[in-house]
């Protein structure tokens, strides 16, 4: 009862004071004071986000949104109509897809592990990548404490960041994990005359200055204490994710098993045009999804919106991603 009546009271006291300035509010003496109206600051907050996991810290990095255009050359094997009507269902714009690029550095077993790298020095997606390195920076870390570089696939987004505009690697103490088969595919000078250029000249910048550093895993191995890889080929033949195990605790980092957290999830089967095997890619994406989804796992998507943390659950004959709350205490 006392602290009924207390509320009570206080809402009392609360509208008496509200009335109370709202008149001193628009008495004249106060129109037309002295105080400016505060400029805009135009600033945003650090592009990282950190978090413990298990006995580890994760700390999120981006590369600078990704911005895809206009979905209907990309997103394809539904009518336009309905990726349109998801787009707006979900308060997201139906002419210009927008992708992140969350790059995970994770501190654990004595090793700085960074999970893709983002752009780098290419602008082939518009001016706002390529942020990686500020974005490293604002989270307090150096690029030489980076131990291990894990790439998921070889495209362009994914190991842009490996080298600087000079050719030199921006990591020089890091080995680089990849698959034998992407850097063989995404490497091969053959492939200079087909429309995979851009991607090969991009692949053989970054890579080819590491290749004495160039460490190759397979599926299910655990190649660096509490990484393992997850073979999941179509968006490239040799695309992998990666189980994180800290403490008894697990997340996957699903490189680009699903670029959106909306297109890809409610409709898995629909076909990515940068998957070099859609069908392919979309078999992988559902096969990983379930099991996901029936171990309640936590998952980080490369490309979901910032920073790309939740879970994955069943809706209907597809998925629904539930975002992890930004917990902004340590």
């Amino acid at each position: 009862m006392t602290s009924d009546v207390s509320r009570r009271s206080l809402l009392a006291l609360g509208a008496g004071l509200g009335a109370g300035l709202g008149a001193n509010l628009i008495a004249p003496g106060l129109i037309g004071s002295a105080s400016a109206k505060a400029p805009k600051l135009g600033t945003q907050a650090p592009y990282f986000h950190r978090f413990n996991f298990g006995d580890a810290e994760v700390s999120v990095v981006s590369d600078g949104p990704l911005p895809l255009g206009d979905p209907s050359g990309t997103f394809v094997g539904v009518p336009k109509e309905d990726v349109q009507k998801m787009l707006t269902d979900n308060f997201l714009s139906s002419s210009n897809v927008i992708l992140e690029q969350n790059v995970p550095i994770i501190n654990m077993n004595d090793k700085l592990i960074m999970f893709d790298t983002g752009m780098g020095t290419s602008k082939l997606f518009g001016p706002t990548t390529g942020r990686l390195m500020k974005s490293i920076a604002e989270a307090g870390i150096k690029p030489e404490q980076i131990d291990a570089i894990v790439c998921s696939h070889a495209h362009i987004d994914h190991i842009g960041g490996i080298v600087g505009a000079d050719d030199k690697p921006l990591f020089p103490n890091a080995q680089v994990y990849i698959s034998e088969e992407d850097f063989k595919f995404w490497t091969d000078e053959g492939k200079m005359g087909s429309p995979l250029k851009d991607f090969i000249v991009h692949a053989r910048k970054n890579l080819m200055p590491v290749k004495d550093r160039l460490v190759f895993f397979k599926d299910n191995q655990e190649f660096l204490p509490g990484i393992t890889a997850m073979h999941a080929p179509g968006h490239t033949f040799g695309h992998h994710m990666f189980m994180i195990t800290s403490a008894g605790k697990s997340f996957a980092f699903l490189g680009d098993l699903t670029h959106h957290q909306v297109l890809l999830l409610e409709k898995p089967r629909m076909e990515f045009s940068y998957d070099s095997d859609p069908k392919m890619a979309a078999a992988s994406r559902v096969k990983m999804l379930d099991m996901l989804a029936a171990n309640k796992i936590a998952v980080m998507s490369y490309h979901f919106a910032w920073p790309g943390y939740g879970h994955v659950v069943k809706a209907g004959d597809g998925f629904r991603y539930i975002a992890e709350p930004m917990i902004m205490n340590l």
